[in-house]
């Protein structure tokens, strides 16, 4: 089933989705299930998969001289399908297919091969810029937008592809999910024009949003209204992350330029100050971050989202504690 039929279905009863970044390249099949199946006691309709660009490292020669290595450092695409898809038969499984990386017939090809084992469902991404660089750059013949990427699944949808030597070619039927901001991507120079940009991927076709995660709820409400506004229409998912550990509250903010309300931050000098160690203090860091999220969710379920998407990072015990709060 897509998810928008699923949105369509559910409607008036909101479900917990759940995103995953598989584990590292070398690990087996069992890993990745054993990182999944405590979730499936909410029985969510949704699983996605993160997806992660092949980085470049240079090897030195004998000579002196730099040989380039492209390194893969996570199974691929397929190979995480073809596991998520066997074990988990009720979800539908959402892989990201992302512009960074990949050139157009690149992603065509991954497409083709998505469809062809039934999978119906993706999220269409930029991605993010390469090792070592500060601003993203598309692969040679690639996109430099996630709104071209939404338009060439678009166009697939309807049996036109770049392989004009395909004989007879099926249309591709996906659903497409596309990412959003609600205090706006780093490299925007303002939230209208950030709004504006996700305008051209709902436009270009996408079916349905799912924000980067936040901690301050009336910076959802607003860019919910605004892109209201904007004329953007499709189902906003939020998607929420608890903070879990010392090293996220100085990192979080700066990786995805979002704010922590001075509500958040004095609960959290306030803890730090009654703490007797570091230890102590990441113990009760930790229950913080569930509760906080705890009231985020149910605050947004009482404001009528068709779902909230959790970013599990890996790590199930804290998500599962939110989720049997709030659903």
């Amino acid at each position: 089933m897509k998810v928008s039929e699923i949105l369509k279905e559910r409607k008036g009863r909101p479900f917990a989705s759940f995103e995953i970044v598989p584990p590292l390249k070398g690990s087996d099949g069992a890993k990745l299930v054993n990182m999944v199946r405590p979730l499936m006691e909410f029985r969510p309709p949704v699983l996605n998969f993160t997806a992660h660009t092949d980085e470049v490292e240079f090897v030195p020669n004998q000579d002196g001289s730099f040989k380039k290595v492209v390194v893969s450092k996570r199974p691929g695409t397929l190979a995480i399908v073809s596991v998520l898809a066997r074990e988990f038969r009720d979800v539908e499984i959402v892989p990201h297919v992302i512009c960074s990386g990949s050139s157009k017939e690149e992603n065509e090809r991954l497409l083709l091969d998505l469809h062809f084992i039934g999978i119906r469902n993706v999220m269409a991404l930029r991605g993010d810029a390469g090792k070592g660089e500060k601003y993203f750059r598309p692969a040679e013949g690639g996109h430099s937008h996630s709104s071209s990427l939404v338009a060439q699944i678009k166009d697939m949808n309807a049996g036109l592809y770049l392989d004009k030597n395909m004989k007879d070619p099926v249309p591709t039927d996906f659903c497409i999910g596309v990412g959003a901001y609600p205090e706006k991507h780093i490299e925007a120079p303002n939230l209208e024009t950030d709004i504006a940009m996700l305008k051209k991927k709902v436009d270009a076709g996408a079916d349905y949003i799912i924000t980067q995660m936040f901690f301050d709820n009336t910076k959802f409400f607003s860019f919910r209204e605004k892109c209201r506004n904007a004329g953007i229409v499709i189902p906003i998912i939020p998607g929420i992350k608890p903070v879990s550990t010392i090293r996220q509250i100085q990192t979080l903010p700066q990786a995805f330029n979002l704010d922590l309300p001075q509500a958040f931050t004095s609960e959290i000098a306030f803890i730090r100050k009654n703490s007797s160690s570091d230890a102590d203090f990441e113990t009760k860091l930790y229950s913080f971050g569930i509760e906080w999220s705890v009231n985020q969710c149910k605050e947004l379920v009482k404001s009528g989202v068709p779902a909230i998407h959790f970013y599990t990072m890996g790590k199930a015990e804290n998500i599962r504690s939110i989720v049997s709060q709030v659903f």
